[in-house]
């Protein structure tokens, strides 16, 4: 499970724990991942601090989790970053790190993992995000390389789906972690953020975790190549402003 020291993969990573799942938590920060794991009995996880877009990382993920547990059932691909980008100020080196993190890592961990998910008949479950699926305000070029993520997904069920292997995506929207606690401060914001929310609330990690393991379950067995927003309701939505609510005004 790659990203599981922080947000969405730590609540990922966490649930799994939770469920007696022995789990390989991969990340940049040893202390973060042991933060994550703290509860959790030392014989069902591993950590591993490592960054996925360091050469060979891949590689020594999968190798490492073989060594320890013997097999691998289940790929979880959290690892992700996000930086506002707008065209007139974009440079090179902020693609070239979106793209490693967002999709070189996951692109070479698919690949390291393919060979054992067939021994297993696994499953693997991308973390993407509903900006893959739609535009957002200064994010094209984080948008586009989980737009990647989500095709590169469809195409791998369709690959391996005669091994038994079921590939995944989760599309969250906006999620409640220390990335984003700045922007959520911001009272203004948060007002027009919640006003795109059928739900009325922000994502928490715990809620993308829950949809992960019932993908990752054999409940979800003949589910793959599917794109699940996880999103409240946010991609419902034409972007008609949500109706004005005033006292006496019928709204109905």
């Amino acid at each position: 499970m790659t990203g599981a020291g922080t947000g969405i993969g730590r609540g990922i990573a966490r649930a799994f724990l939770e469920q007696g799942a022995s789990v390989v938590l991969v990340g940049r920060t040893e202390a973060s991942l042991r933060e994550a794991a703290a509860e959790a009995d030392a014989e069902h996880h591993l950590i591993l601090p490592i960054d996925m877009t360091d050469d060979g990382a891949a590689l020594t993920v999968v190798a490492e989790t073989l060594d320890r547990f013997g097999r691998l059932d289940v790929l979880v691909a959290s690892a992700g970053t996000s930086v506002p980008s707008r065209i007139d100020a974009f440079d090179d080196a902020t693609w070239e790190r979106l793209r490693a993190v967002n999709l070189d890592s996951v692109l070479a961990l698919l690949r390291a993992s393919a060979g054992p998910l067939r021994e297993t008949r696994g499953n693997v479950v991308a973390i993407s995000s509903v900006a893959g699926m739609r535009g957002d305000w200064d994010g094209f070029a984080y948008g586009a390389t989980k737009a990647a993520v989500n095709v590169m997904v469809q195409g791998l069920a369709l690959d391996l789906g005669a091994d038994g292997v079921r590939v995944n995506a989760i599309a969250p929207a906006f999620t409640v972690s220390r990335l984003t606690q700045d922007r959520l401060d911001d009272a203004r914001f948060k007002e027009r953020l919640l006003d795109r929310v059928a739900l009325g609330r922000v994502a928490t990690p715990e809620d993308i975790a829950r949809v992960v393991l019932f993908v990752a379950s054999p409940d979800a067995g003949y589910i793959t190549g599917a794109i699940i927003p996880v999103d409240g309701g946010t991609s419902a939505s034409s972007g008609t402003p949500r109706p004005l609510r005033l006292p006496g005004r019928n709204t109905t």
